[in-house]
């Protein structure tokens, strides 16, 4: 067991707070568990894209993992794309070129994990 106890916390859907992401128009994000919850490991955040909303394309300086909530989403990973809708899970290993778009009517949700250390985000120029 680790030297340092973490305190179980439960947070409601009701208590997040969305904030529109600088660099994609559409995109709303709302941490839901990081550092200043108790969570020292790990960082938790909920993403909604409305219709027609696009993250462009960039890399992170982490792994990182997603798992969609609800709706269709269209996942580049490199040079591929790929549709994964309601229950699927995607693995974003660190520095890879990934963009998400929502061509959908209908909103679409995922979590996303990271670990808790800068995860900075680099455009990638097309």
């Amino acid at each position: 067991m680790s030297e340092k106890q973490i305190t179980p916390k439960i947070k409601r859907a009701d208590e997040l707070s969305y904030d529109a992401v600088s660099k994609a128009d559409g995109v709303n994000k709302a941490v839901i568990f990081d550092e200043s919850d108790g969570a020292p490991n790990f960082r938790m955040r909920r993403y909604q894209l409305s219709p027609d909303a696009t993250v462009p394309k960039h890399t992170n300086s982490v792994e990182h993992e997603i798992h969609v909530l609800d709706g269709e989403l269209i996942v580049g990973i490199m040079e591929n794309e790929t549709v994964v809708t309601s229950g699927d899970s995607v693995l974003i290993p660190d520095e890879t070129v990934h963009w998400f778009r929502n061509e959908t009517n209908q909103e679409t949700a995922f979590l996303c994990m990271v670990p808790a250390e800068d995860a900075s985000l680099q455009l990638v120029d097309e």
